[in-house]
Order: C-alpha cells, then structure tokens, then sequence
C-alpha cells in the first residue's frame, strides 16, 4: 500500500461530511449554536422538496411543465438529502457517526436480526 493510510469508503464519507460541515460552520457568521442548528434541520425539508420536484417531473406529472426531470435529477437530489441530513447530524452530536452506526444496527436488527435469532 505504498506507506499510505488505508481508508474505509465510510471513513471517507464521514471524513467529507465534516470538511462540508466546517466549512459552513466558518462561512455562515453570526448564527448561535441553536439557530446553526435549526438551519440546518430545516435544509433536509429544503432539499427533500427538491427530491419531490424532481420525481414530480421525472414522472411527467405535471402537464404544463412535461418531462422536466430525468431519474438521474432524482438521484442527484436524494444524495443532497442525505448528505444534508449527515451534515445537521455532525452539527447536532459531536458523535454523530456512532449515534448514526447505532441507529442503523437498531434498524437493520428489527428487521434482519442476526442468524438464529427470531425477528
């Protein structure tokens, strides 16, 4: 591996999440730490009304307008979504990727538990 850190594509991403969250955090002055907070939690609505846009227009569904999105305009926009949703995640818990493993293994385990055990 030449000398160079191995990096797991989930060490990455969350990795990439924090240079985004502290860029923001530096490029949006005089905002206290609650009201960082609630902006950014409003974003997902934001950015999940862009995804609704978008299938809404990939769907054809609104006459006037015709085919405005394509699947890939969907896409695109649910990836916004959820990095935005990682960003307040980062904003709101300094722990935020354990507090996110954690949920995920909850989830994942109420549906899919672990071989042999009952669901």
């Amino acid at each position: 591996m030449n000398g160079e850190a191995h990096h797991e594509p989930r060490d990455e991403m969350w990795e990439q999440v924090r240079r985004i969250r502290t860029w923001l955090d530096a490029n949006t002055g005089g905002q206290t730490e609650t009201e960082r907070e609630l902006l950014r939690v409003l974003k997902i609505g934001e950015e999940f009304g862009e995804v609704a846009e978008a299938l809404h227009g990939a769907h054809n569904a609104n006459p006037r307008k015709g085919a405005s999105h394509t699947r890939a305009d969907v896409s695109k926009e649910l990836v916004d979504v959820a990095v935005t949703t990682l960003i307040a995640l980062d904003t709101i818990d300094p722990e935020a990727r354990k507090a996110f493993d954690a949920r995920l293994q909850h989830l994942v385990d109420r549906v899919a538990p672990p071989s042999g055990e009952p669901a």
